[in-house]
């Protein structure tokens, strides 16, 4: 973080060292995480258990303040999407149709888990 300080006034400033001495005071009562981190491995290893079960292999590569951010996702709010015509039909119940577009419905997965294939559910 960093702060300009060529704006702030003088009470300003105080306040901000005051504030920055705290700060110091609580980091200093501290261990150092070289010996934190000797110690929690210490306890593990006597309890049988590594960093990597207990917080999964991603916990153990990186600290959870250094991950990436992960990008937004483009949303479809305030954009309608048209309907597409209906590709595949269920021939056991003709109401039953699947546009080819997201996951496959249950009654075409089970069919194709039979061994049929796709094309033979297209509407001709």
């Amino acid at each position: 973080m960093s702060v300009n300080i060529e704006g702030l006034s003088s009470k300003e400033l105080a306040e901000l060292i005051s504030r920055a001495n705290q700060r110091k005071k609580v980091l200093a009562k501290r261990k150092p995480a070289a010996q934190v981190k000797a110690a929690v491995s210490k306890l593990l290893k006597a309890s049988g258990w590594t960093f990597a079960e207990l917080y999964g292999a991603a916990g153990a590569a990186r600290p959870a303040a250094a991950a990436a951010p992960k990008p937004a996702r483009k949303s479809t709010k305030g954009r309608t999407l048209g309907k597409v015509a209906p590709k595949y039909r269920n021939p056991a119940n003709a109401k039953d149709t699947w546009a080819g577009r997201g996951k496959q419905p249950k009654w075409l997965a089970a069919e194709t888990a039979k061994g049929r294939k796709l094309e033979e559910f297209l509407i001709k």
